[in-house]
């Protein structure tokens, strides 16, 4: 005899941005259930339907009217969540929604509240915190081992092709909210201020190559300043070809830790050294979803047993706003070409 499921999910919005969420849900049969998948366009849907056996929703308001299901994915581009949110919250179902939250802090801002007011679970995918080197390098923060952080450098060197941008919306503010910030370097960055804590000034420029037709940024830098008096710099592109692994540089006063796409090296100045995970592949060349979907499997597993047991999940909302307000200063001080402080107020 089987435990019963976790918990039974529908999943919302049907793109590129789905596929690791599909297979991750495939992999937990059994402990979560799916409802069923909704998108503007039925016929993607049924061929989800085809593929995975999971049935099809009419509509929003069909999953929100559906006592069965206890909470949502939301895979959609930003342009399209507040109505969602807007439904589903209203409906009681809890929501595991894609980043960034929205197009700008302010209307991230709001949905965070409307979940929080309508006391409904809101987490937030950002799959590289749960990576084998990323964990690890939590356990080595949290416990000291590294002493004080003194320097921090996020590298992401990343490449897409114009037939990427030619998508009509992709990287622009309308759809997407901006560009190599908000759509792609977000992860590595949210992952930075999990493990540095909230970064407290910057000096950023932003611009867009000539790589590239888009209406936002396709290259993005900043020095840094830390609320820990940590220093350190970032920077990110989508113009590198043909693209390379994204690093994290934190240095310590006992030691230095360098995580490589999953891997993590860490090199104390006692001369011991310890190497965890692996460098697999986290979409940072021409196949964007060129990851596996253990990360995100995760997420949904942690997800799914916090409505169980009525807790946070292991990212909420409140939380994926510490990287919104870091973009969006890196945004004002672009366009400003002034050091920024940046907001840590939610």
């Amino acid at each position: 005899m089987t435990d019963a499921p976790i918990a039974t999910l529908a999943v919302i919005g049907l793109g590129m941005a789905t596929k690791p969420h599909l297979e991750a849900l495939e992999e937990l049969r059994g402990k979560v259930n799916v409802s069923g998948v909704f998108n503007r366009t039925r016929a993607k849907a049924e061929a989800v339907r085809d593929t995975f056996g999971f049935p099809v929703f009419d509509s929003l308001q069909a999953i929100a009217d559906d006592p069965a299901t206890d909470g949502v994915i939301i895979a959609t581009p930003p342009n399209q969540r507040a109505q969602i949110v807007a439904v589903m919250a209203a409906a009681g179902k809890h929501i595991l929604m894609e980043k960034p939250i929205e197009r700008t802090l302010v209307a991230a801002r709001d949905l965070v509240k409307e979940c929080a007011d309508r006391q409904v679970t809101l987490g937030i995918v950002f799959q590289h915190r749960m990576r084998q080197g990323a964990r690890r390098l939590r356990q080595l923060v949290d416990g000291g081992q590294l002493g004080e952080l003194a320097l921090i450098r996020a590298e992401i060197p990343w490449w897409r092709d114009q037939a990427y941008y030619d998508v009509p919306g992709r990287g622009s503010y309308d759809r997407d909210g901006g560009g190599v910030l908000i759509s792609q370097a977000i992860h590595v960055l949210d992952l930075m201020l999990s493990l540095t804590g909230p970064a407290r000034s910057v000096q950023a420029l932003t611009a867009t190559t000539r790589m590239h037709r888009l209406e936002a940024e396709d290259f993005a830098t900043a020095g840094v300043t830390f609320d820990n008096g940590a220093v350190g710099s970032i920077v990110a592109t989508t113009a590198t070809f043909p693209g390379e692994q994204e690093r994290l540089i934190i240095d310590g006063t006992l030691g230095t830790a360098v995580l490589t796409g999953g891997s993590l090296d860490v090199h104390w100045r006692d001369g011991r050294s310890e190497t965890v995970g692996d460098v697999s592949g986290t979409g940072g060349g021409s196949d964007p979803m060129a990851f596996p979907c253990d990360w995100h499997r995760d997420l949904i597993h942690d997800f799914a047993q916090s409505i169980r047991d009525r807790r946070p999940p292991c990212i909420t909302g409140h939380e994926g706003l510490r990287v919104h307000r870091l973009i969006d200063a890196m945004t004002r001080s672009a366009a400003t070409g002034s050091t920024v402080n940046v907001e840590d107020t939610p």
